[in-house]
């Protein structure tokens, strides 16, 4: 019997590498494909078995999928550039209260369901602070993309198609 008869049914032949290759990229899966060698190594030295080896790759390929999503987010809601607190010179707007900048920065009156009202004049570092909420609401596991559901319609169900019925998100909060 040859290798090629104990192969499974619809199994191609070839080099197992390639064909790996192959079926990851078809798959769309970047992250295993790149480092399922460097991890298999790690686990044969480590004496893993076989479905932790799978589970490390795959929490590296969802690991890597959520930071590209993250990333890919940011990049469509064109926020201005991204700037930090720590080089932020408070010093350049003596009236600035530094401490508050920084309680609003943890965005934590999101929580709250406060408002907040940013005055002042142009280039005195309104936009960034201001769009700090909406950097950290398009994390898939954060709170403040959820807090404005509840304003919105709901959804019409399968039932409801006659042409008066809604579509969902007709508003928003």
């Amino acid at each position: 019997m040859t290798a090629a008869d104990e192969m499974p049914h619809g199994t191609s032949q070839g080099t197992p590498q390639v064909l790996l290759a192959h079926h990851l990229k078809q798959l769309r899966l970047p992250t295993v494909l790149r480092e399922y060698d460097k991890v298999a190594g790690e686990c044969a030295r480590d004496g893993v078995d076989h479905p932790r080896y799978l589970l490390r790759l795959l929490e590296l390929e969802l690991i890597d999928r959520e930071r590209r999503l993250v990333e890919r987010r940011i990049r469509q809601a064109r926020f201005p550039a991204t700037k930090s607190l720590d080089s932020f010179v408070f010093n350049a707007n003596p009236s600035l209260n530094k401490m508050l900048v920084l309680e609003l920065a943890r965005c934590e009156y999101i929580l709250r369901r406060e408002n907040i009202i940013a005055l002042g004049n142009s280039g005195t570092g309104k936009s960034e602070p201001a769009s700090r909420p909406g950097k950290g609401s398009i994390s898939p596991s954060s709170l403040p993309i959820s807090a404005c559901t509840d304003a919105l319609p709901p959804r019409p169900t399968s039932s409801a198609t006659s042409a008066s019925a809604r579509p969902p998100f007709t508003r928003c909060c």
